[in-house]
Formats: C-alpha cells, sequence, structure tokens
C-alpha cells in the first residue's frame, strides 16, 4: 500500500490538495484543528470555510488572470472550482458563492472519499520526519505553535500583513425606497447576473459626512509587535484608504460609474455603495470593498451613515486578523518544498499567493506533485505562461526575497508575449493572447 500524505490544514489550499491526491489514488490524511482548536475568524468547523468575501472574483477566462485561474482549476477536476459552480449566486461577471453551502458540500466530498481520511487535531509542532511526503496549508491563521516551529526550521521570520473582514447585511433591513439592483455597466448574461449587486446611492453631501466619520471612527488597537507589519494593498481597510486621501474611495470601492439610480435617474450620484449576495437565498449581503477594522460600535454607526442602510441589521461586522505567510522566494524550492527539509511541501496563502482562487490553486498543484513523489514519479510545475505557472513560479524565486508580499494573479506574473504586426497590442488583445497562450500550454501539461 502506498505511504499516505498527510496534509495539515483544512481550508481552501488543503481541500483541494487532498482531493487532488486522492483522486490520483494515494491515501490522504488530512489533519484540520478546527472545531478541537477554533480561530477567532472561523465560525464554522467545515472545510475550505469562505472567512472573508464569498466572491471568487471574475470568471472571465479569456480576459482576466482569475478567470484564466478558474479556467485552470476545472481542466484540472478541482473540487473547489465543482462546488463553486454548483453553488454559484448572480454576481454580473464575478463567480459569488453561497459560503455555507458550498463549504457544507466540499467538506461532504472529502468526508466520502475512500483514500480521504480527516483527522480533527491541531499539529503543533512540525511532522515528525517518519511522516514523509507532507503538505502544510495551514493558511494565514496558522496556529502560533506550528508558526513558530516554522520559523525555528526556517531561521527566517516568517512575513506577516493584515487582512480585513467586510460586514454582511440582512437584506431585509435595507430601505428599498433607495437602493436599487443593478450590476455596474449591467455586465451578466442574465437578468439574475445583471441585478446581482444592490446599490446605495450618495450625494456630495452624504459622502462628505460619511468620510468625516469615517476618519474619526476609533479603530480596533494592534496587539503588541504587530504595529508595523503593513496590510496587504488589495484589501485595504477602508479607513485606511480614506486616510489617503478623501476622494480615494469614490475612485475606489464607491465609484459612482456604469449605475443609473431609477428612484432619480436624472441625477447623478457623487459616490455609490455596492453589496453583493452572499447567501442562495438572498437573505444576506455583504459590502464590496468595505473591509474595516473599526471598533464594532463605531462601525456599525458609520455603515448607517449610508443611504438605504440607515436601519441596517448586521449578520456580521467587519474585522481583522494578522496573515503570516513565508519568504517563499527565499525558503522554497520549485516544487514548494522546503529547502531545509525537502519531505514538507507548503501549498496555499501561506506561501505568499493572495485569495480563494490562488491558494486553492497552489493546493492543487501540491497535492498533484506530492501524489506523483508517492508513486515515485517527478511532476513539474505547469509553464509560466499559464496562470498556476506563473504562480508558483513568482512564489518560487521570480518575486524579491528582500521585498516580497503576497501577490494576487496577474498578467503582470506572465511572460511578455511577441509583438505582432511590428506594434503594440490593444489591452483587450494582449490579455487574450495570453489566455490563449496559457490554455494551449496548460493543455499540454495536463496531457503530459
Amino acid at each position: 500500500m502506498t505511504h499516505p500524505i498527510h496534509i495539515i490544514g483544512g481550508g481552501m489550499a488543503g481541500s483541494e490538495a487532498a482531493w487532488q491526491a486522492a483522486e490520483a489514488g494515494v491515501p490522504v490524511i488530512l489533519h484540520e484543528m478546527r472545531p478541537v482548536t477554533g480561530t477567532f475568524a472561523h465560525q464554522t468547523d467545515s472545510l475550505a470555510e469562505l472567512v472573508c468575501s464569498n466572491s471568487f472574483r471574475s470568471d472571465d477566462h479569456e480576459n482576466n488572470a482569475v478567470g484564466l485561474l478558474h479556467w485552470e482549476m476545472r481542466a484540472a477536476n478541482g473540487l473547489i472550482m465543482e462546488m463553486a459552480d454548483a453553488h454559484q449566486l448572480p454576481a454580473g461577471g464575478a463567480l459569488a458563492v453561497d459560503r455555507h453551502a458550498f463549504s457544507a458540500d466540499v467538506t461532504a466530498r472529502l468526508e466520502a472519499h475512500p483514500l480521504v481520511t480527516i483527522d480533527r487535531a491541531e499539529i503543533s509542532g512540525l511532522p515528525p520526519a517518519e511522516w514523509g511526503n507532507t503538505i502544510i496549508a495551514t493558511g494565514p491563521l496558522t496556529s502560533p505553535a506550528l508558526a513558530e516551529a516554522i520559523r525555528a526550521e526556517t531561521g527566517e521570520d516568517a512575513l506577516a500583513f493584515f487582512d480585513a473582514i467586510a460586514p454582511i447585511v440582512h437584506a431585509d433591513s435595507i430601505d428599498m425606497t433607495k437602493a436599487w439592483f443593478q450590476s455596474r455597466y449591467d455586465k451578466g448574461e442574465t437578468e439574475e447576473d445583471r441585478t446581482a449587486y444592490l446599490n446605495c446611492p450618495m450625494s456630495e453631501a452624504d459622502y462628505t459626512a460619511f468620510i468625516d466619520a469615517i476618519l474619526a471612527a476609533e479603530t480596533a488597537a494592534f496587539k503588541e509587535g504587530e504595529t508595523d507589519t503593513p496590510y496587504f494593498e488589495g484589501c485595504l481597510p477602508i479607513e485606511v484608504m480614506a486616510s489617503r486621501g478623501r476622494e480615494t474611495l469614490r475612485f475606489g470601492p464607491m465609484k459612482p460609474v456604469g449605475l443609473t439610480n431609477p428612484h432619480d435617474p436624472q441625477t447623478k450620484p457623487h459616490a455609490i455603495v455596492q453589496l453583493r449576495r452572499d447567501n442562495a437565498l438572498g437573505t444576506l449581503y455583504n459590502i464590496v470593498g468595505f473591509q474595516t477594522k473599526m471598533k464594532y460600535g463605531a462601525q456599525a454607526s458609520v455603515l448607517r451613515l449610508i443611504p438605504g442602510l440607515e436601519d441596517a441589521v448586521f449578520a456580521r461586522l467587519g474585522g481583522i486578523h494578522r496573515n503570516t505567510f513565508l519568504n517563499s522566494p527565499l525558503l522554497l524550492d520549485e516544487g514548494m518544498r522546503l529547502k531545509s527539509r525537502p519531505d514538507l511541501r507548503f501549498a496555499g496563502q501561506i506561501t505568499g499567493v493572495e485569495g480563494y482562487v490562488e491558494s486553492a490553486a497552489m493546493g492543487l498543484l501540491a497535492g498533484r506533485m506530492a501524489a506523483a513523489q508517492a508513486k515515485g514519479q517527478a511532476l513539474p510545475p505547469p509553464p509560466n505562461t499559464t496562470a498556476m505557472g506563473a504562480l508558483i513560479t513568482h512564489i518560487t524565486g521570480g518575486a524579491e526575497a528582500k521585498t516580497f508580499q503576497p501577490m494576487n494573479v496577474n498578467f503582470g506574473l506572465f511572460p511578455p508575449l511577441a509583438d505582432v504586426r511590428g506594434g503594440r497590442r490593444g489591452r483587450k488583445e494582449r490579455y487574450r493572447a495570453y489566455t490563449e497562450r496559457a490554455k494551449q500550454d496548460y493543455t499540454a501539461w495536463l496531457a503530459a
């Protein structure tokens, strides 16, 4: 019998890694510490729980790097994408999911797999050498004991940044005489998609008062040793954005473009707050781009200044947590194995990728690589012309170790394209060329 692969962490990356390895015919022991040991961010003991947003972002596989990553994971029979598709919610051109149904189904599929054993216990130190082939996919909320053990082994301080959580509102508490349903630029193929977002308009006076309130609000205090930890630029709290300039939010998540207020079509809003459906029933909506570290009392008061949310009832207020990740370009080889202990392979956000899909994609690769190793084979990473290949290349050597920070997938990580017709390509043509090249190269990698 093939020696089992041990996987520590049942989040997006660990769940996908377990599925890929088991589907390859290799037994897996998946170690998840919840509910024996909880975290301050998780609310359930389900595998692949979505802690922050319920969005997997753009599903456009022809013009968007995230959508391309979706395509690659689907092509590899990824569990995370299969469950996301099964529990999809209307979200315009994005892929949003019913978070509880999604994670419940991921859990059920893994529990039912004959080659997967789930061990509900905390692993508080580095795995023993006799475990052999091991994947550590503990994510941004790695337990302090395990994080300290990793630090001691590598001799390098793990880098960290703060990640913030957006609030969730009960739909029946939103004033629909002020808010309306519409996706930006009416994007989407169905009426559900074209009306996937709730919009709350702000006049210039509303916006000015809102910014004043944000800047005056009391925020959560940092703990000792956290004051110098940077934020991830793609997930900034609204108060941090507001502090960078009074117009920052209006040109960010509150931009008033591509939307028309049916209650007052002649008046162009100065700013617009969007809310996206958070569950299949449509009873919960999260406030898009409104991650925050404001204290709960101040947070509720500030958010109720938004027209349409004056009587908002919150299912969850925003929060902030410290994410931990490795200096991967320095510590990991091209197969995401720790250079000082090649029996330990890392996957997910702890490697320095950012986002649900990116984390799951690195889990997919780790699971396949570990399964190949268990069979006495070697699996090279996908070409760097693919979305997965560009990500793994970036974190295992493409990035500068001295300035390494978490990264979402984007076309800036891809090798440049050869020019066409002796001139520069337009952006849309260039993105389409990136995705066409990636699909061809990824398909060949899968076949090989």
